[in-house]
């Protein structure tokens, strides 16, 4: 089997380790870059690019990043090294699925949400790095527009659950509750593993 290299946002290393475990691939590297730049969207393709531009040899690569508010210039980097990555402009599509992700956001256009890895991290990378913890003031600055918080889980987890509802609670949201699995995450890393030993078995 032809080796397999994800280089992934950190916010999906753990799904995408249980997928390589689960599965038994022994032959995929997994690279994460820092979770952090999901609230940098501007530095995402550069940190992309360096770590393209230090590949060596000749694996199949997936970025497993959606296009993450990137605007199109991830898609630009992606190009230039013959990479693919995950589809759909965020995680949430991700996991949850485009169309499902649209249509909640046509049912209420204020809908802010939260994956497994946003709620175990909420403190830190909502509270903390938007300053909100020192300003509580810019909570309505951040969240005045939103009305609602959609938590699309990986893990059916009352305890994920409970946290997620205390995070709505203090943006002072209503709280909606949907478990998608893993999603297309799973489905375009099992794509990307199993067409090299096809294309490998018809020749």
């Amino acid at each position: 089997m032809s080796s397999t290299l994800i280089i992934a946002c950190g916010a999906l290393a753990k799904e995408i380790k249980a997928l390589i475990t689960a599965n038994g691939w022994r032959d995929v590297r997994l690279e994460c870059l820092p979770a952090d730049l999901h609230n940098r969207p501007d530095r995402i393709p550069g940190a992309v690019r360096e770590k393209l531009e230090k590949v060596t040899g000749s694996p199949r690569i997936l970025v497993a990043y959606a296009d993450c508010g990137t605007g199109g210039l991830l898609d630009d980097v992606l190009a230039e090294h013959g990479a693919e990555r995950l589809p759909g402009a965020h995680c949430y599509d991700v996991y949850a699925g485009e169309s499902v992700v649209a249509a909640l956001s046509e049912q209420e256009p204020g809908t802010f949400y939260l994956t497994d890895f946003l709620v175990r991290h909420f403190d830190r990378l909502v509270i903390e790095e938007l300053g909100i913890a020192r300003h509580p003031e810019l909570a309505s600055l951040y969240f005045g527009q939103y009305r609602r918080l959609v938590y699309l889980s990986q893990r059916d987890d009352p305890d994920l659950q409970a946290s997620a509802r205390r995070a709505a609670a203090r943006l002072g949201l209503s709280f909606e509750y949907r478990h998608t699995g893993y999603g297309e995450l799973a489905t375009s890393l099992v794509r990307l593993v199993s067409e090299p030993a096809a294309v490998e078995q018809a020749t």
